[in-house]
C-alpha cells in the first residue's frame, strides 16, 4: 500500500513579482516562503523548488545508502549527504551534484564509493530525476 505525502503551495501575484508559501502538510514539519527571485537570483531567506528537491534527494539517497550498507552487514554510524541543484531560467534544472561522506566501520573507501554509486542509481528520487545529470562525489 502506498504512503502518500502531501505538500501545498499558495501563490499570490505574477511570477516575477509574486510570492508563495509552501506547507509540508503530511508531516506538519514546516512552512516556507518561496519566490521567483529565491529561485532565479538570490535566496534572501526564502526557499526554492530546487532547494526542496535537494532536501528530498539527500534524504532519499542517504536512506538507500544506509540500507545497502546494513544489508552488507556493515551499517554506517554516520552519513552526511549534500546536494547542489542548478536551476537556469529558461532551461530548468540542469544538474544535481551529490556529495557524501560517512563513517562505516569495516568498509574501505573504494567499497564505500561503490555502495554510494549504487544508492545514487537506485534511490527513488534519483530514478524520478533521471532526465537530469546527477554526479556523485564521495569524500
Amino acid at each position: 500500500m502506498a504512503n502518500t505525502s502531501t505538500a501545498k503551495t499558495e501563490w499570490q501575484g505574477t511570477l516575477l513579482e509574486g510570492s508563495g508559501h509552501v506547507t509540508l502538510v503530511s508531516s506538519g514539519a514546516g512552512e516556507f516562503d518561496v519566490s521567483w527571485a529565491s529561485r532565479a537570483e538570490q535566496h534572501n531567506g526564502k526557499t526554492s523548488p530546487e532547494e526542496l528537491l535537494g532536501a528530498a534527494h539527500t534524504s532519499c539517497f542517504s536512506m538507500a545508502l544506509s540500507s545497502a550498507l546494513a544489508k552488507n552487514g556493515t551499517p554506517a554510524t554516520k552519513l552526511e549527504t549534500s546536494a547542489e541543484v542548478d536551476f537556469v531560467p529558461g532551461q530548468g534544472i540542469t544538474e544535481i551534484r551529490l556529495t557524501v561522506s560517512g563513517d562505516v566501520p569495516g568498509v574501505d573507501a573504494a567499497a564505500f564509493a561503490e555502495f554510494a554509486e549504487g544508492a545514487k542509481v537506485n534511490c527513488p528520487v534519483s530514478k524520478a530525476l533521471a532526465s537530469v545529470p546527477i554526479t556523485l562525489t564521495v569524500v
